[in-house]
């Protein structure tokens, strides 16, 4: 099997694409690809440079068994288009901002993490930084769903 490389990007990289990275790190170990999938996140803002993940995500991702705590927020950089072979928005406006810096040969790579969602009809994950408890949980909730289809996905490109 060779290897197969995803970045999920988010605004500042404390919330939704840590959240996602997390979650697919732990699908990825679980289903035993984690010697053949790398797995990234970062945002389109340099907002929260070297900063965990923030303490809400943290908490309630923790609840369903994922730990985020390694995870340190970083920007996302030009060489990302070159290195990942999907990179994963989160919501439109931060899909327009990759799309934007992407180069052509590479704009193949650039979706939208819900396309992989099963079960839920989003077309966003939405922010829950601004929201209580059930925004951190919905956000959870479509990044099950949309890593389990992720994984089905991998699974049909890595060879």
């Amino acid at each position: 099997m060779s290897s197969y490389s995803i970045l999920f990007v988010c605004m500042g990289n404390i919330c939704r694409s840590p959240t996602a990275h997390g979650v697919f790190r732990q699908m990825v170990t679980d289903q035993g690809l984690a010697q053949w999938v790398n797995i990234d996140s970062a945002g389109t803002h340099n907002y929260h440079p070297g900063s965990p993940a923030d303490a809400r995500s943290q908490h309630h991702a923790l609840k369903r068994g994922y730990d985020l705590s390694d995870l340190r927020a970083r920007q996302i950089t030009d060489s990302d288009f070159e290195t990942y072979d999907l990179i994963l928005a989160m919501d439109w406006d931060n899909l327009a901002l990759i799309q934007a810096a992407c180069p052509d040969a590479h704009q193949g790579k650039v979706r939208r993490l819900t396309e992989f969602c099963q079960r839920q009809d989003s077309p966003v994950v939405p922010d829950p930084y601004y929201c209580g408890d059930q925004g951190f949980e919905q956000v959870l909730d479509l990044v099950e769903d949309a890593c389990e289809g992720l994984i089905k996905h991998v699974k049909g490109h890595a060879k």
